[in-house]
């Protein structure tokens, strides 16, 4: 049985999707924050409520005794947690940091305390970020090396999450794989995200703030390339015999400018939008770029789709989904 938090997110949405096709019991939790307009994850809920084998709670992962009310039952049954529950966004952390400390650190350590003593849990599959590289991540992304600078709350709450699934592991033997997603993209994802707020602008023939005056670099990932290379994860180090604590990234080795990345858009919808270029915002990283040799090694790290495929299939969506 799995764990899923946000599973009512982009990326959960998505693993749980695959691994019910799979037959696998997932128990899906979610708080449905209001970050973001609430009626796609009601929308992605009820593509997963479908499966006879999926269960979903609306749970805050703070609130120990709800929590731990609704969940206490499945407790030494859940053989493997994917978290992937928090607050998202770069830009959103530099005015409401609190929150970051709160539904990143805080929300984190809880489900690990609740988890600490269980008999069944394998492994804790959890969600970093690319951004922990700070600036350096333009020349350097190899997960083997230690992080020290973010230039953000948000990447500052997700190299905390990693130093403390460190502790959790020197303490109490629980298994840990980390991943830094890379920019992923995709249908259903995230309306707050670039893609997805351009793809609107466009339809509906507004202008669109290109930040940087486009000239970020970013590794970006399609989302069924994200599921695939998970999937790699859990069957290589689900029934690990060792002690488990590692990090790894996800994500396409070939980073382009977002300037490329609109040409592309543009393209594949036969529309130009109305541009407005500005500068770059506090937090946001000039270049990502991801490292995966190692990876590849371990676990066989693929990228199987390329971007114009990606992006035909990420405005097909849209076009019926938005209808």
């Amino acid at each position: 049985m799995y764990l899923i938090t946000g599973a009512a997110g982009f990326i959960g949405f998505h693993i749980s999707l695959e691994l019910l096709k799979k037959n696998e019991k997932v128990i899906g939790v979610d708080n449905i924050n209001n970050y973001y307009d609430k009626r796609i994850k009601y929308s992605r809920l009820k593509i997963l409520k479908q499966f006879p084998k999926f269960k979903f709670f609306k749970i805050d992962l703070n609130n120990k005794i709800n929590f731990s009310k609704k969940i206490n039952k499945y407790k030494n049954k859940i053989e493997l947690i994917i978290h992937l529950a928090g607050q998202a966004g770069v830009r959103y952390s530099i005015f409401n940091p609190g929150t970051y400390i709160q539904n990143n650190i805080m929300s984190y350590v809880q489900l690990l305390e609740f988890f600490k003593n269980s008999s069944k849990n394998k492994l804790i599959l959890y969600a970093s970020s690319s951004s922990i590289y700070g600036e350096a991540g333009s020349k350097n992304t190899l997960s083997s090396e230690a992080q020290t600078k973010p230039i953000s709350v948000y990447s500052a709450s997700k190299l905390s999450m990693e130093l403390i699934s460190n502790v959790y592991n020197s303490l109490y033997k629980m298994n840990f794989i980390g991943v830094r997603f890379f920019s992923v993209y995709g249908p259903w994802g995230r309306p707050d995200m670039f893609y997805f707020k351009f793809l609107q602008k466009i339809k509906n023939n507004k202008p669109i703030e290109i930040y940087n005056f486009g000239n970020h670099h970013r590794s970006f990932t399609y989302i069924d390339d994200v599921v695939l290379n998970i999937m790699k994860l859990i069957k290589k180090f689900k029934n690990s015999k060792r002690s488990l604590c590692d990090i790894f990234n996800i994500g396409n080795p070939k980073s382009i400018s977002l300037k490329k990345f609109i040409d592309v858009l543009e393209k594949s919808t036969g529309k130009k939008a109305k541009k407005i270029y500005t500068k770059k915002h506090p937090g946001d990283l000039t270049v990502t770029r991801s490292n995966v040799k190692r990876e590849k090694n371990i676990f066989n790290h693929e990228t199987r789709v390329p971007l114009k495929e990606g992006i035909m299939k990420l405005i097909s969506w849209h076009k019926s989904y938005y209808k």
